[in-house]
C-alpha cells in the first residue's frame, strides 16, 4: 500500500496540476481531465506492475485487466463531473480533488486482486 501511494501522489500532483493549468488556460474540465487521466494511466503502468505488485505474470493479459480497470474508473469519473459540476454547479476544481482519491481506493483493489494477482489473490 505505501509503494502504491508513493507512486499514486507522485503521478497524481502531477496530473492534478495539469489539469488546473489545462482548464485554467480555457480548456473544459472534462476535455482536461480526459486528457490528464490518459497520460496517468500510460505513466502508472510500469512502475505499479513492476515496484508496487512486483507482477510477474502475463504482461499483455495484465495491461488489458490494466485498460479496463482505468477505463472503468475514468467512466466514474466523466459521469460524476457531468453530475455534480454540470448538473449540480459545484466546483470543479473540489470535485476533481475529491474523485482522485475515491478513484485511487477503488483502483488500487482491483490492481491488487485482478490486474496484477499475486499468489494469495490467485488462490483466495
Amino acid at each position: 500500500m505505501l509503494r502504491y501511494a508513493v507512486i499514486g501522489l507522485s503521478v497524481n500532483a502531477l496530473l492534478y496540476a495539469g489539469y488546473l493549468l489545462l482548464s485554467a488556460s480555457g480548456i473544459g474540465p472534462k476535455l482536461a481531465m480526459t486528457l490528464m487521466y490518459a497520460t496517468g494511466t500510460a505513466c502508472s503502468f510500469v512502475g505499479n506492475r513492476r515496484w508496487t505488485f512486483e507482477h510477474r505474470g502475463s504482461v499483455p493479459a495484465a495491461l488489458f485487466r490494466y485498460i479496463v480497470t482505468y477505463a472503468l474508473a475514468y467512466v466514474f469519473n466523466l459521469v460524476t463531473l457531468m453530475v455534480l459540476v454540470d448538473a449540480a454547479g459545484l466546483p470543479h476544481r473540489w470535485v476533481m480533488a475529491a474523485l482522485i482519491l475515491v478513484s485511487a481506493g477503488l483502483i488500487f483493489l482491483a490492481q491488487k486482486y485482478w490486474v496484477f494477482p499475486g499468489r494469495a489473490a490467485l488462490t483466495a
